[in-house]
């Protein structure tokens, strides 16, 4: 018989799960990194690892490193990982790879030509092109020149030719690349010493790590948060994952973590970046209720970041730079208490030492 677990239970378990509760930290025992951490914005990963404990100021550059992985995004990862991690982010079939690849699939279909065997095409063409950093746009001309046609598309936002942009982002890893830190548009280099592996570590297996750090999870929840068919993600769910229900929904959780849903909540106050993966949970009905909220954390364009207080997403949150100087904008989705005031101004301070400037204050909690 399955536990019956309510959300605020699921909440606080992930707040610990993914360390948000954590004061210090190494990367070494990050638990965050063997999933990646999506490097988007200004407050990405760095912020990331900051708000869970971990000293970035005095971290050596070249113990991380940055490379596209699932749905196509950036992510951080221990450097030592990366092997492991290619192949974690393998699609699981043909089936999964035309999915990630989303309309390019169709053209090479076409075409004769297989999804694995195009991504495989193209990171051998994008090897033997990467022979020093480059910016992205020279290695898309240079790749379009060499490419057939199916694997072309017109962009009408550039109005050129190039490769479809999923292609080439999946590709990349698959061709030993990685993104410089800090470069925008990116700059792609190769990776010292690369060398792709067969099968990867446990703690690197991506449906394992959904159920770990996300959970409970349904098997469509995964297959949404990998962009994989859910027939591939159930293929390879976990021998020991078990079933909770969550307000009467069926869903599973690892069975070494099903004793930490009955923890209380974590006392904690968080600003999460706008694609920290406390947010990236495919659940977003229970993270966020009201639909109006939902609709002003998840926006189509320019997300926010969120206002995590006890396990609860209280409000939003916006950075606005001025030369050495940062305000942070909240907007309250309740009215705060003086002591979750206090403590999100604090966290308003923490982000601006993060940043390197001086917090000009934070307008909204009044």
């Amino acid at each position: 018989m399955s536990s019956t677990i309510v959300r605020e239970q699921v909440l606080a378990f992930r707040v610990r799960a993914q360390q948000l509760d954590r004061e210090s930290g190494t990367l070494a025992d990050t638990a965050v990194l063997d999933a990646g951490v999506q490097d988007t914005g200004p407050d990405g990963a760095l912020w990331a690892l900051a708000i869970r404990g971990v000293d970035v100021a005095s971290l050596d550059p070249a113990d991380l490193a940055v490379v596209w992985t699932l749905r196509g995004a950036p992510h951080a990862y221990r450097r030592a990982d990366l092997p492991s991690v290619a192949a974690a982010v393998e699609p699981f079939s043909e089936a999964d790879a035309g999915k990630r690849i989303f309309d390019a699939s169709r053209p090479l279909r076409e075409a004769g030509i297989g999804n694995r065997e195009a991504l495989d095409a193209v990171a051998a063409a994008m090897g033997s092109i990467v022979d020093r950093p480059m910016v992205k746009g020279e290695v898309s001309t240079r790749l379009t020149a060499v490419m057939d046609p199916p694997y072309l598309r017109f962009c009408r936002p550039c109005n050129a030719t190039h490769l479809y942009e999923m292609p080439f982002r999946l590709a990349a890893l698959r061709a030993g690349l990685e993104l410089q830190a800090g470069t925008s548009p990116p700059v792609l280099r190769a990776i010292p010493g690369f060398r792709r592996q067969d099968r990867p570590a446990v703690e690197h297996e991506v449906v394992r790590g959904s159920l770990r750090l996300l959970g409970p999870v349904t098997p469509k929840q995964v297959a949404e948060f990998v962009d994989a068919p859910v027939r591939d993600v159930r293929s390879r769910w976990p021998d020991d994952a078990v079933e909770v229900s969550v307000d009467g929904e069926t869903r599973w959780v690892l069975d070494a973590d099903r004793s930490r849903l009955t923890a209380g909540p974590a006392r904690v106050t968080r600003l999460l970046g706008p694609f920290d993966l406390f947010l990236q949970a495919r659940d977003r009905r229970l993270i966020v209720r009201e639909p109006d909220r939902a609709k002003a954390l998840w926006p189509v364009l320019g997300r926010p970041g969120a206002v995590l207080v006890d396990g609860e997403i209280v409000g939003t949150w916006r950075p606005r730079a001025s030369g050495r100087s940062l305000r942070v904008g909240v907007e309250p989705w309740t009215a705060w208490t003086p002591r979750q005031r206090t403590a999100v101004a604090e966290q308003a301070e923490r982000l601006a030492s993060h940043r390197g400037v001086r917090l000009a204050g934070v307008d909204g909690l009044d």
